[in-house]
């Protein structure tokens, strides 16, 4: 017993973020030389997305009501304004990174559409029923079925409206009422992200599983026959993240080093990947702002689950490489000005699907059919989807918090001079060895 209890302490004195690494790449190297028996342990995997999807909404709603103590309307409104327009800015730059890249490589040369990939064209929702969307006939349901912007909408209305019974009642005992909701919703937070780091040390075994069984689905052969629209995206990803989010975003506005952005990112990233959830990481995302970025709860609680549902710098950048990889498919080439009607579509798109279950599916079919291409494409590249749609997701979640950071500078949310933005020689090793515990 005593040995046992050794090893695992030995085990949880390695930092998280070396457990996690080397569970990220034994996933994706056992999954390929396994294949399609790994399915065996999917179960496993599915335990880390249940943990994960059990505490986004108690945490939206407890932080975000707590947020509403400390952020005025005047600020709320302008806090939305400069996500929307920065989420909005980051996307239309993110579709022409995929379209230049895939300009360059030319996917799907030499491929060809089989002609028993048809299907039916998906129809977007309107503006309207977008807009009618936002408003849950009945939260109760709304939080049951995880529908994200919903609770974000109602947990902003309840909690301002806590803020002006407070300031405007004349009883004391409602006055008090309101602090003892906010002190509970404060609390409850914090517990939740206690239930977080938990999740955290389970998702080891969680990621290892996700991986392993994803790759093990795809298969060698699949990586072999698309690893040009592969190759394709990851660059246009790996380019996205470097120039906008580590340049532009944290080097110049923020001036700060982008490796210290990744520092304090690194395990969100691999997270992200490896669920391919960006609502299913929205605990994560918050804890990261909070412990690491050192990003105020009145930022983050409400730009990260605005970004979770329209923020899809990842999904948009995947439209352009797969327009064009249709377009070769059928020995097509796209002009210039379809493609800069790909570059509108997809905005308006990932505006008008957001909180739409298979948001990226209707998005990919409205460009298809907007420039008269197969839509049987998105079933031809279903084999290998859920490898795109991993980096589609970390590079979606690495946008989430970067433009949090930029927005709480803008809003004296962020400090600066602590946390994963502090030097390396300053912090040394310490807040790896510290993630090992409380991750």
């Amino acid at each position: 017993m005593a040995e046992g209890k050794g090893i695992l302490r030995k085990y949880f004195e390695i930092p998280f973020i070396q457990r996690m690494g080397v569970a990220f790449v034994l996933g994706i190297i056992v999954g390929l030389i396994v294949g399609e028996p790994i399915k065996v342990i999917e179960p496993l995997g599915d335990l880390f997305l249940r943990l994960l999807m059990m505490v986004v909404i108690p945490i939206i709603v407890f932080t975000l009501i707590t947020a509403m103590k400390k952020l005025t309307p005047s600020q709320l409104g302008r806090v939305g304004g400069q996500t929307v327009g920065i989420y909005i800015l980051t996307t239309i730059v993110a579709i022409i990174i995929g379209l230049t890249m895939a300009n360059l490589f030319n996917p799907g040369l030499g491929l060809e559409l089989p002609g028993e990939y048809d299907m039916d064209p998906e129809e977007a929702p309107s503006m309207i029923d977008v807009f009618l969307n936002l408003f849950p006939e009945n939260v109760v349901e709304a939080m049951a079925e995880a529908e994200v912007l919903q609770v974000l909408i109602f947990a902003i209305i309840f909690g301002i409206a806590l803020a002006f019974v407070r300031e405007s009642s004349d009883n004391e005992e409602v006055k008090n009422g309101v602090d003892i909701i906010f002190n509970i919703t404060e609390t409850a937070s914090e517990a939740m992200f206690k239930i977080v780091r938990g999740v955290m040390e389970y998702g080891v075994i969680g990621v290892f599983a996700l991986l392993a069984v994803t790759f093990g689905e795809a298969g060698p052969e699949a990586l072999v026959e698309f690893g040009l629209v592969i190759l394709t995206f990851v660059l246009a990803v790996g380019i996205h993240m470097l120039i906008i989010y580590g340049v532009i975003l944290n080097g110049v506005i923020l001036r700060k080093s982008p490796l210290r952005f990744i520092k304090g990112t690194k395990e969100i990233l691999l997270t992200a990947f490896a669920t391919r959830s960006s609502a299913g990481v929205l605990p994560i995302s918050m804890r990261t702002a909070n412990e690491n970025l050192k990003i105020d709860e009145k930022i983050y609680s409400f730009t990260l689950p605005l970004g979770a549902t329209i923020n899809m710098d990842g999904t948009a950048m995947y439209q352009g490489v797969a327009a064009i990889f249709a377009a070769n498919l059928v020995g097509e080439s796209l002009t210039l000005v379809e493609q800069i009607t790909i570059v509108t579509t997809t905005v308006l798109a990932s505006i008008g699907t957001a909180g739409v279950p298979g948001s990226g599916m209707i998005m990919l079919s409205m460009v298809l059919t907007q420039l008269g291409l197969p839509l049987g494409v998105v079933a031809f590249v279903a084999g290998v989807d859920p490898i795109l749609d991993a980096f589609r997701t970390m590079n979606n979640v690495a946008g989430d918090l970067s433009v949090t950071s930029v927005v709480a500078k803008y809003n004296d949310g962020i400090d600066l001079n602590s946390g994963a933005w502090v030097d390396f020689q300053d912090e040394g090793e310490s807040t790896d060895s510290g993630t090992s515990s409380d991750s």
